[in-house]
Parts: C-alpha cells; sequence; structure tokens
C-alpha cells in the first residue's frame, strides 16, 4: 500500500503516527506561512477550490498572500473527507465542532489537535486492519481519554469523529473500488476489441 498522511501528498513516516502535523509545522513556521502553490502541492488541491472554500467561509481568510497553521489544517480536513462527503455537510460538521471558522475561542479542540487524533486513530485502524463500528469507537475513547485535558465537550467530539474517521474510510474504499473499476473496464475494452 502507497500510504499518505491524510489531507496530503505526503508519504507516511512513522513522526505521523504520533503528530502528522508536526512533519508539516517547521515549514510554516520558516517561511511565516504557505504560498497557495506550495499548498496546493501538499494537498494536491487546485488553488481555485482552496481560494473557493475561503470564498464560502470553510476556510478563515488569509492575511496576506500566506496560508497560516489554522488555514492550512482546516484545509487537510476538508480534503480527508471531501472524497466520501459532501462539502456542505463537512463544513456544518466542523462547525458543530469548532464553531465560527473565524473565532477559536468557540472550539471545542483545536483544529490540530482534531488532525492528529483522527490521523493517530487512522494509521492504527489501517495497522489492525480494523475499522469496524465498535474498533472504531473504541479507538476514538481512547484518544479522547488520553487527552481529555483539552477537550471541552467529549460526546460532541466522539460523535463527530466517528463520522469522520468512518467517512475517511469510505472515500479510501471509494476510490480502491474506482481504480479496480478502471482496471475492469480498460481490460474489457480491450478484451472486446480484439473480437
Amino acid at each position: 500500500m502507497n500510504r499518505v498522511i491524510p489531507g496530503t501528498t505526503l508519504k507516511f513516516s512513522e513522526q505521523a503516527r504520533v503528530s502528522a502535523f508536526s512533519l508539516i509545522s517547521p515549514v510554516l513556521e520558516a517561511t511565516g506561512g504557505l504560498t497557495l502553490s506550495q499548498l496546493s502541492k501538499l494537498t494536491g488541491i487546485e488553488g481555485t477550490t482552496i481560494q473557493n472554500w475561503i470564498k464560502r467561509g470553510w476556510v478563515s481568510s488569509t492575511v496576506g498572500k500566506k496560508y497560516s497553521e489554522r488555514q492550512v489544517v482546516r484545509i487537510l480536513l476538508i480534503n480527508m473527507l471531501r472524497s466520501a462527503m459532501k462539502l456542505e455537510d463537512i463544513a456544518n460538521l466542523m462547525s458543530y465542532v469548532n464553531g465560527d471558522v473565524e473565532d477559536s475561542s468557540d472550539d471545542i479542540i483545536s483544529d490540530i489537535s482534531l488532525y492528529n487524533m483522527l490521523c493517530r486513530i487512522i494509521f492504527t485502524a489501517e495497522d489492525e486492519g480494523a475499522f469496524g463500528t465498535e474498533k472504531t469507537r473504541s479507538l476514538i475513547d481512547k484518544e479522547i481519554l488520553e487527552n481529555s485535558r483539552d477537550i471541552a465537550n467529549e460526546e460532541k467530539l466522539r460523535k463527530a469523529m466517528f463520522v469522520m474517521v468512518m467517512g475517511y474510510r469510505s472515500g479510501y474504499l471509494k476510490n480502491l473500488a474506482d481504480n479496480v473499476l478502471s482496471g475492469v473496464l480498460e481490460e474489457y475494452r480491450n478484451g472486446s476489441a480484439g473480437k
């Protein structure tokens, strides 16, 4: 499996298992933020799509032409769910967890903590081959228990994380099925052409 860090084009490394966003943070700190071109390369998302998400209010506005840590992580969260969920639903789910995108004072948990927790759950579930309902809930409970000092409304977060993990996995399975289908159809076309 060609494993990547969720929401990015970066290849998995063991450091990501503990804190996925820590692989991106040093670049943000050194450069004062990412340019649209850099963010597009990091995520695989067209620049116009990212700008559209800002216009719609799903990501906070940029200051200057650089994307801050807060904006980057929100884009990663949306990106990791968009192959399985409607963008409006993702935006509403993010608001359910962290309220107004421009105001961090109403957040249950920081987007960075949420992203890191989700990545840890996903990596563990992938390693164990276990994305069943009970196993996913157990992994979420473990993450929340280990990080409860930072979490304002655990039950709300628990529900949102379940949707996010299952949404991510659904997107992965959809992409896998699409890739296999593409190969099958190509094989069918080539076989039909030879008759």
